[in-house]
């Protein structure tokens, strides 16, 4: 079989597997309070999102799911109580006492779990909202375009506890017979446009196919990304692609590809093979030293000519950080609390599962990707710079990589690239929003805008970390050991979510999970200690 015709076909069987066993759906909503004829979050020391530096204390009126009105209470014009907003006869209001208020976060790479990793919706979406993320682009719809569907209108509805849902499907999902021509590729995005999807997510496919049904894209108004997999990418990388109307890119494949100067293809092994993933990773981490180097006449042209498109890279730097230190992802203290059994056993090196590739991980591999992440990271940062829009994606659920934990790493390492803190708020926010079509309603605090915003009690300009659920260690001035609360307020359309008893719900699900299993730990079964 092609590798065209074969990815195809998995693509289908994966969408018919999807049909035939789905994850829990989310129970209906119970928590969150509102939204109110009238909310006021007083005393708040806001980042807006634009980029502009932290502003406060400001008055913050939300009625309904809107922003109606900010007042500046520092400005002495409206210091007196007399100047302030007054609290409408059933309204609420909240004295945050200085805490730092963010729009609401977007996580651009989102999957809303999956069968294999035995991951029930309400897991999957309270570790979204409880780490202040407010809008997920599902960029797949793995469990099924109507699974997604449904939960993107309960959420929009306030039925159900969830960040909202932007559907995109995997290109081919559901169809009938292998996508093969133009004309085929057209009638398919016109049945998942009539069917809700938002946008559409490629892997591989012939040049005629992918012009075909990126145009069909454009006419229809559909997002467009691509994970640009090496079975195809020698055929069309990341600026053919972006020529041919291709909106964005997930993750880096068909970068560096984009920026070969001396080869046409990656400098594979001869025993190479693209299904075991062993080889599929391991030879990844070594694709960036082939690519032109930094500011080299070949980076500049691709940067600018990328740019000149408004091509939007979600890069998901995080999901790729076990590669470059395994055993500090296995590690990472979240997972006791927060991760299922079934999922971390999702996690654990298996020949059957994606993204379980530790089949002999070595010292070399980690330094191959070491160095591997420097060049990409000075990629992105330099297209940032440039005016280039880059996005907040985490691609959770894989790779030792937990759903929000996950997200909140990947800002941290938009820094360690050279982001500022607050371009990185940017990129978590207004810049998903622009990419999504939604930058009238959501990704920046401003009068007119949509509520969907982060209220956490420490600055995390200074500090990304104090967004993690499990906080940030700190010592006192009389040396006690205490740690931060994380997000304390989620509030999406005006409805405020104590962040506190999201985690305790989801503690609680991990809780019954390992009672349930027999699991006190998240040890798995089968992998004995070392030998003496």
């Amino acid at each position: 079989m092609r590798p065209l015709t074969l990815l195809l076909a998995l693509g289908t069987a994966f969408a018919a597997l999807a049909e035939e066993a789905t994850i829990a759906p989310a129970p209906p909503r119970d928590r969150g309070e509102g939204p109110y004829s009238q909310l006021i979050l007083r005393n708040a020391t806001v980042i807006d999102g634009t980029g502009a530096p932290a502003n406060g204390p400001l008055d913050i009126v939300v009625e309904g799911d809107r922003i109606v009105r900010i007042v500046s209470v520092a400005d002495p014009v409206f210091a007196s109580s007399s100047r302030r907003p007054k609290l409408a006869t059933g309204g609420r209001e909240i004295d945050l006492g200085g805490a730092y208020v963010m729009p609401g976060l977007v996580d651009m790479h989102g999957h809303l779990g999956g069968v294999e990793q035995g991951t029930p919706a309400e897991y999957v979406l309270k570790l979204w909202l409880m780490h202040g993320i407010t809008t997920v682009r599902d960029p797949g719809s793995g469990n099924g375009l109507a699974f997604v569907l449904d939960h993107a209108r309960k959420s929009e509805r306030n039925q159900i506890v969830a960040p909202r849902l932007v559907p995109y499907v995997f290109f081919g999902q559901d169809a009938k017979a292998p996508i093969t021509t133009g004309e085929q590729a057209r009638a398919w995005v016109r049945e998942v446009a009539k069917q809700g999807a938002k946008g559409v997510k490629f892997f591989s496919a012939s040049p005629e196919v992918l012009k075909a049904a990126l145009d069909e894209c454009r006419k229809l108004g559909l997002g467009s990304t691509m994970h640009h997999a090496q079975l195809s990418v020698a055929r069309a990388d990341v600026i053919d692609t972006a020529r041919w109307g291709l909106r964005g890119m997930e993750h880096w494949y068909g970068l560096p590809e984009a920026l070969f100067i001396d080869r046409t293809v990656q400098d594979y092994p001869t025993d190479y093979n693209y299904s075991d993933e062993s080889h599929r990773f391991g030879q990844a981490g070594r694709l960036w030293a082939q690519a032109a180097p930094p500011g080299s006449a070949r980076w500049d042209a691709v940067r600018d000519e990328l740019i000149a498109l408004d091509f939007t890279l979600d890069p998901t730097l995080t999901i790729y950080e076990a590669t470059r230190d395994l055993m500090a992802q296995r590690t990472a203290e979240w997972h006791q609390d927060y991760t299922l059994p079934s999922l971390w056993d999702f996690f654990a090196p298996s020949r059957n599962a994606h993204g379980s590739f530790w089949f002999d991980w070595t010292t070399a591999d980690e330094v191959a990707w070491k160095r591997n992440f420097q060049l990409w990271m000075r990629f992105i940062d330099d297209y940032k710079d440039h005016g280039g829009r880059v996005t907040v994606g985490s691609d959770s659920g894989y790779i030792y990589k937990l759903y929000g934990f996950g997200y909140v790493r990947e800002l941290e390492l938009l820094q360690e690239a050279g982001f500022h803190p607050l371009e990185v708020v940017r990129a978590a926010t207004l810049s998903g929003a622009e990419s999504l079509g939604m930058a009238d309603r959501i990704g920046s605090i401003e009068v007119g805008k949509l509520a969907d915003l982060v209220v956490v009690g420490e600055n995390p300009l200074a500090n990304l970390k104090v967004l993690y659920a499990t906080g940030q260690i700190l010592v006192t001035r009389d040396d006690k050991v205490v740690r931060t609360s994380g997000v304390r307020f989620t509030i999406k359309g005006g409805v405020v979510y104590d962040a506190g008893q999201l985690r305790d719900d989801v503690k609680r699900i991990v809780r019954e999970a390992k009672e349930k299993a027999g699991r006190p730990t998240l040890l798995q079964p089968g992998i004995e200690p070392p030998t003496r």
